[in-house]
C-alpha cells in the first residue's frame, strides 16, 4: 500500500508513568521484535502500522477489507512533559493505559492517568484498554491479576497482560482496543475524533490481521 492507500486513519496514544515499557511494547507491536535498547521517551514520538480490518459494507451485508493506517503514539511518562502530552489527548481515538506489574506504584497511579483522560480527551468516557506489561517476570511481580482485573472492571474497559519479551497479549490489547473505536466510529461518528472514509462504508465485524507494510519511528 502506498502512504496515502488506506480507508481509515486511526491514532492511537500509549500513556502511563515512565518506564513501564510503553515503548518496548509499540516495537513488539509494529516490529514483532523486543529491543532492550530503548532509552526513555523525551516528549512524544510515533510508529506505524498497517493492518486489514474486515467488516460490512454501506448495507451492513457485504463483508469487505478495509485498509487501516496505525498511527501508534508514545508519551513520555515524566510530569514536566505532561502539559505536552495531555494536548495529544483529545486527538487520539482511543488510548492504551499502560502500568508496570513489577511496580505497584504505577499500577496506583492509573487513576491519576485516567483522571487526566477523562479531562483532556474528546469525550468524558472515551475508548481505553489497561495493559499491565513486563508478565514475564513473574519473580518479580508486584500488582495481583485480580486488583487489575477489579479496576479494569470498576472503568468498564478491557484489561491485557502483556510481554514485550515475548509478544504475549500485545497484538491482542491492540486489537481490542482498534475493535472499541471502529463499534464507536460506525454507531457514534459525532462522540470522537473522525477518520474519512472514501465510500462511506461501515465497519461491523472484528477481524484484524495484519498487512505486509513497513512500520518506522520517526526518531
Amino acid at each position: 500500500m502506498a502512504d496515502w492507500d488506506y480507508d481509515y486513519l486511526i491514532k492511537l496514544l500509549a500513556l502511563g508513568d515512565s518506564g513501564v515499557g510503553k515503548t518496548t511494547f509499540l516495537y513488539r507491536y509494529t516490529d514483532n521484535k523486543f529491543n532492550r535498547k530503548f532509552t526513555t521517551t523525551v516528549g512524544i514520538d510515533f510508529r506505524e502500522k498497517r493492518v486489514i480490518y474486515t467488516g460490512k459494507g454501506a448495507d451492513g451485508k457485504t463483508e469487505r477489507n478495509f485498509k487501516v493506517h496505525l498511527q501508534l503514539w508514545d508519551t513520555a511518562g515524566q510530569e514536566r512533559f505532561r502539559s505536552l502530552t495531555t494536548a495529544f489527548f483529545r486527538d487520539a481515538m482511543g488510548f492504551l493505559l499502560m502500568f508496570d506489574l513489577t511496580n505497584q506504584q504505577s499500577f496506583l497511579n492509573v487513576r491519576n492517568w485516567m483522571s487526566q483522560l477523562q479531562a483532556n480527551a474528546y469525550c468524558d468516557s472515551p475508548d481505553i484498554v489497561l495493559v499491565g506489561t513486563k508478565a514475564d517476570l513473574q519473580d518479580v511481580r508486584d500488582v495481583h491479576a485480580r486488583e487489575a482485573r477489579d479496576l479494569a472492571d470498576r472503568y468498564g474497559i478491557p484489561y491485557f497482560e502483556t510481554s514485550a519479551v515475548s509478544g504475549v497479549d500485545v497484538a491482542q490489547a491492540v486489537t481490542a482496543l482498534l475493535e472499541l473505536v471502529m463499534k464507536r466510529m460506525e454507531q457514534s461518528p459525532q462522540e470522537g475524533p473522525s477518520s474519512s472514509e472514501p465510500n462511506g462504508s461501515t465497519v461491523t465485524s472484528h477481524d484484524v490481521e495484519e498487512a505486509p507494510v513497513r512500520s518506522r519511528c520517526s526518531c
